[in-house]
């Protein structure tokens, strides 16, 4: 079994293997990075810039850094006022709190208004054990029909550097989900470059495709390697951006010969697999694809390794999924 730990508390939970190599604060250096260039770049955070990494730009950036308290519904219209004055605000809470507590402020104060602010949030999907208040399952199939809103679910530390500039200059909100602490470095090696609305093909297979987005793209990769033992050759399609959805790019790999999967760590209702699903009905492209993702149910709370085997999403459970269905 693949081993993980736990890098720091179960509440920040920043995930990485013994030995792997990460990268620290990917958010909060690439933030100051960018708005040492850009002027009008400020920081919000609804008392979690510790828990988020916004804390590298708060000591940075002093004077560009509003801390709003716990009051994330105040976060969102407190940006979308710095944004409507011409500033480019990254507003930064806790995934289950910015798409429960404050879809209302970022749908009416945001998104009707087309503004751009970018909403960076931690804690996406299973990566934290403490339980349903604070394990965003459903934060993607809340916001996918938000209409204008950019979703982006990065990978690793170096996609989420690149990630940044990029949704800073999209005319209109954002939202990412953030990999925070000591965040693992995987797609360097893929000679990866992240475009915005463009799903990339990291390894080519003739057996397999797996489609996958966020963490689950380390966990697709690393199942693939551990296929060619057996002779099992997997392609892994990267689709950060769900939305706007790259179909051009799914059609075309999907309808090759291949037993076809989508890895998510979100639920399996309304994010990635329903976005792959929608694509393929609408275009009359009648295939089979097999989700592998969170259940449609409230998660336990408990140590995430543990989780991440019952749940289906580790890399192990992947495999075994794979190998069932070939």
């Amino acid at each position: 079994m693949n081993a993980q730990r736990l890098t720091s508390d179960a509440m920040s939970a920043s995930i990485a293997r013994e030995g792997q190599r990460t990268i620290s604060a990917p958010l909060g250096h690439a933030l100051v990075e960018l708005a040492e260039r850009n002027p009008d770049v400020v920081g919000l955070s609804a008392d979690l810039a510790k828990y988020t990494d916004l804390h590298v730009f708060r000591d940075a950036m002093p004077d560009r850094f509003y801390q709003i308290g716990m009051a994330e519904q105040a976060l969102i219209g407190a940006a979308a006022g710095l944004a409507q004055e011409g500033f480019v605000p990254f507003a930064s809470t806790y995934s289950v709190f910015a798409t429960r507590r404050a879809y209302d402020f970022l749908a009416l104060d945001v998104a009707e208004a087309g503004l751009n602010v970018n909403m960076v949030c931690a804690l996406p999907g299973l990566t934290t054990g403490y339980g349903p208040s604070h394990q965003a399952t459903e934060d993607l199939a809340i916001l996918r029909a938000m209409p204008d809103l950019t979703i982006v679910d990065p990978c690793d530390a170096v996609e989420i550097q690149q990630v940044v500039p990029q949704v800073a200059a999209v005319q209109g909100p954002t939202y990412t989900r953030i990999l925070r602490g000591r965040v693992p470095a995987v797609l360097d090696e893929y000679d990866y470059e992240f475009e915005l609305g463009r799903a990339k093909m990291l390894r080519d297979g003739a057996d397999v495709l797996l489609i996958s987005s966020g963490l689950m793209t380390e966990r697709a990769l690393e199942a693939a390697k551990e296929l060619e033992a057996d002779r099992v050759d997997v392609a892994v399609l990267h689709s950060s951006t769900l939305k706007p959805f790259d179909a051009e790019t799914v059609l075309r790999e999907v309808a090759r010969d291949r037993l076809v999967l989508t890895l998510e760590n979100h639920s399996v209702v309304g994010g990635l697999f329903d976005a792959t699903a929608h694509v393929l009905v609408e275009n009359g492209q009648a295939r089979k694809v097999h989700p592998v993702g969170l259940p449609d149910e409230f998660l336990d709370a408990g140590a995430l390794p543990t989780l991440n085997d019952r749940y289906g999403i580790s890399t192990d459970m992947v495999v075994r999924k794979i190998k069932s269905l070939l």
